[in-house]
């Protein structure tokens, strides 16, 4: 970014095709929300779109939504429509196609929903989906159904406004100890409407952890305000998960955004997909990890892509995630080893690639280099009996 702050000429737009923007309008959150990009017109000012591009955007009109922040905007490169940031933000015609064994809730959301907005599928934790409203709604959004123009059927903001239902049936069940706020973005809520949500928890006893789940530290970092920080201080233990998926959008924005989180006692983690064209490579995902380290920000999950209608053309193979688990383990700083995971209609399953073997009489161990090496069960027991 410009060492001028308010305005954003990126290395890749040295022409200065995008528009210059104040800097107290840059720095303004809510301005970015107004002027959120959601039509051919208005990305033109900011990217070259493509015909492909454009057909896209029309055809996902009435279908899916779509916004992006100028923020957000003003990573991607103009003239590149495989800009990772880009193919993120922008629609595709892919998107549009019918995939097999696609399904609009591959991870059962809305089997697990117990009120309008809770989803209870683990045994001590639910979660929340406080709101449909995001600053730029991502192509590959596992909950594309939640976000679209057809959601109504499944889930609505307006049901009367109140979260009391919710509240009630969270506060009924005495096991939940770990609520996680998620959508849509919540930090799309003002503070006020968000502090009531948290406030209505943190008033519930046995609720002991509450977690955001917000993109919009990658998306609009501006958002993450003293203010908001200050207000979730206030109702600790609170976490945030967040959700870089590319390098190009660990900006100065975005690690000031994270430092200011951290200074007020958030811990932040990030849950990153694998994304075809995108992060599908092992370089790619190195950098990635280690500049989210270098940030603070903890990795915590490399989620497969799910087959999800809408979403299926960024899937990889669960090959190339082993292919690049395996170029992280050992590589890079242990915790900066995200958890390779499927998520289904049964849970999160871990899909690592095993570096031992169970033998007869003990185990066969392999490292990151592909080295083995056999150890007996008297050095290290396999089961109890060989332990006595």
């Amino acid at each position: 970014m410009s060492d001028t702050p308010g305005v954003p000429p990126p290395p890749a737009d040295p022409a200065g095709f995008r528009p210059r923007v104040p800097a107290a309008q840059w720095d303004d959150w809510r301005w970015h929300m107004r002027k959120r990009i959601n039509t051919v017109e208005k990305a033109r000012r900011w990217i070259r779109l493509t015909p492909e591009e454009e057909k896209a955007v029309e055809g996902s009109a009435g279908k899916y939504r779509w916004s992006v922040t100028p923020y957000y905007a003003s990573l991607m490169d103009p003239d590149d429509p495989s800009c990772p940031v880009r193919l993120q933000a922008v629609p595709a015609p892919a998107e549009l196609t019918e995939f097999p064994g696609s399904d609009v809730d591959p991870v059962g959301d809305m089997y697990y929903r117990r009120t309008n907005r809770v989803v209870h599928k683990y045994p001590d934790r639910v979660i929340l989906l406080v709101t449909e409203a995001c600053p730029v709604y991502c192509r590959h959004c596992t909950r594309k159904f939640h976000t679209t123009d057809l959601s109504g059927t499944y889930f609505r903001d307006d049901e009367g406004g109140s979260f009391d239902e919710d509240l009630r049936y969270i506060a009924e069940h005495p096991e939940i100890r770990d609520v996680l706020l998620t959508g849509g973005d919540p930090l799309s809520y003002p503070d006020g409407k968000l502090e009531e949500i948290v406030s209505g928890l943190r008033a519930i006893p046995s609720v002991e952890i509450i977690r955001i789940g917000s993109r919009f530290p990658v998306l609009l970092p501006q958002r993450v305000t003293e203010g908001l920080c200050a207000m979730l201080e206030r109702y600790h233990p609170v976490w945030l998960n967040t959700h870089f998926n590319h390098p190009k959008e660990i900006t100065p924005e975005a690690a000031a955004a994270v430092d200011r989180l951290l200074r007020h006692g958030i811990p932040v983690g990030n849950q990153t997909v694998l994304l075809r064209g995108i992060n599908d490579d092992v370089t790619t995902m190195r950098t990635l990890m280690t500049e989210l380290l270098r940030v603070r920000v903890r990795p915590y999950y490399l989620y497969h892509c799910d087959n999800v209608t809408g979403v299926s053309h960024f899937m990889t193979s669960v090959e190339k995630g082993w292919e690049i688990m395996e170029g992280l383990q050992g590589h890079i700083t242990g915790f900066g080893v995200p958890q390779y995971v499927l998520t289904t209609k049964i849970g999160k399953i871990p899909v690592a690639k095993p570096y031992f073997t169970v033998l007869p009489d003990g185990l066969l161990l392999r490292n990151h280099r592909g080295q083995e090496m056999v150890v007996d069960a008297a050095a290290y027991p396999i089961t109890e009996s060989d332990a006595s």
